[in-house]
């Protein structure tokens, strides 16, 4: 985190990337879930969207309250994953029963 927000060290975007997938290999769902955003936006790594919803279902399945609406999102809108809106609608509901305010409205 420090290395993606620049917090005592240099911002470095890549670093924080390697980072993240240390730990979300070994299973962290808060560091998938940071990883799933790297990949979504293209942050210390290559844009990659089926990466991103790979990350964020993994967290997602670990109840990380963004992870679920974020996979939500890419089921919405086919990013990375086929366009499946009952699927989205089962992300949205999940994260929506942790009061994820976002979620209750999609």
């Amino acid at each position: 985190v420090c290395f993606d927000k620049g917090e005592g060290v240099s911002l470095d975007k890549a670093e924080a990337a390697r980072w993240f997938r240390a730990a979300a290999e070994q299973g962290a769902a808060r560091a998938q879930f940071s990883l799933g955003v790297c990949f979504d936006k293209g942050e210390g790594v290559a844009e990659d969207k089926a990466e991103a919803a790979r990350w964020f279902r993994a967290a997602a399945e670990q109840g990380h309250t963004r992870a679920q609406f974020s996979l939500g999102v890419c089921f919405d809108k086919g990013e990375g994953v086929a366009e499946d809106k009952a699927e989205a609608a089962r992300w949205f509901r999940a994260a929506a029963e942790q009061a994820h305010a976002e979620a209750q409205f999609s």
